[in-house]
């Protein structure tokens, strides 16, 4: 679909006021940053399935890395082409960090619509002869990728429901980059996501079919790596 390119990172701060600006800024910045979609007509913020997420994700944490939660603003309506909003919004707020907060690990995600949003987000390439909309002027920088340690989508919208939902929106395709660090979750009869599924209740389930705990054991395992490679490497 279509992604933001984004943003100037602000002048130095160093340049003007000196060290110690800098160091409150650094500060300021979570070890953790999720940002995260929420699902059609769910209220703004990251919903019942991102909250669930984010929940199990923070207990796993226990206190050991401060994490700052984003909740992606797009209208999360039926009209399926506002989900470029969202891509737009999540495109912007992870490169945003990335400039700022280079050391925060990002951790994408989303539920249903928003998992299509967060898919869209990752993308490397634009399909030949799609026209992308006001706000996005193409997929994110290949370096952003190394500031994201991870990726969850409940609940992905398999192409034909894209393609039902809007005749003109592109295939979800996560690109290359991050591919090797994302989760794909897909509760078993999920009509959404499940070839021939049926079972409508299981779209509402991810909150709590245990998929959540699953999400977030993998994040922490996604951090711990990330972690390790960046710590410094001791010689002997």
């Amino acid at each position: 679909m279509k992604l933001s390119t984004l943003t100037a990172v602000s002048l130095s701060a160093a340049a003007l006021m000196g060290p110690a600006p800098i160091a409150a800024a650094q500060s300021s910045c979570p070890d953790v940053q999720v940002v995260f979609a929420r699902g059609t007509f769910e209220a703004p913020g990251v919903g019942a399935t991102g909250q669930a997420f984010v929940d199990a994700l923070t207990t796993r944490l226990n206190g050991k890395d401060s994490i700052d939660v984003y909740g992606v603003n797009y209208p999360a309506s039926l009209d399926f082409a506002q989900a470029a909003d969202g891509v737009a919004d999540a495109s912007t707020k992870i490169e945003s960090i990335s400039a700022t907060c280079p050391d925060t690990r990002i951790v994408l995600g989303g539920y249903s619509q928003g998992a299509a949003v967060a898919g869209y987000t990752t993308t490397e390439t634009v399909p030949a002869g799609f026209v992308l909309p006001s706000g996005i002027s193409g997929p994110m920088p290949p370096a952003t990728a190394g500031h994201v340690a991870a990726v969850v989508l409940f609940g992905t919208p398999a192409n034909w429901v894209v393609d039902l939902a809007d005749h003109n929106a592109p295939p979800i395709s996560i690109g290359q980059l991050y591919q090797p660090k994302t989760l794909e979750l897909c509760a078993a009869g999920d009509p959404v996501c499940s070839p021939g599924g049926l079972d409508r209740s299981a779209h509402s389930a991810y909150k709590s079919n245990g998929m959540a705990d699953q999400a977030a054991d993998f994040v922490v395992n996604a951090l711990s790596t990330t972690a390790s490679a960046h710590s410094p490497q001791q010689t002997m």
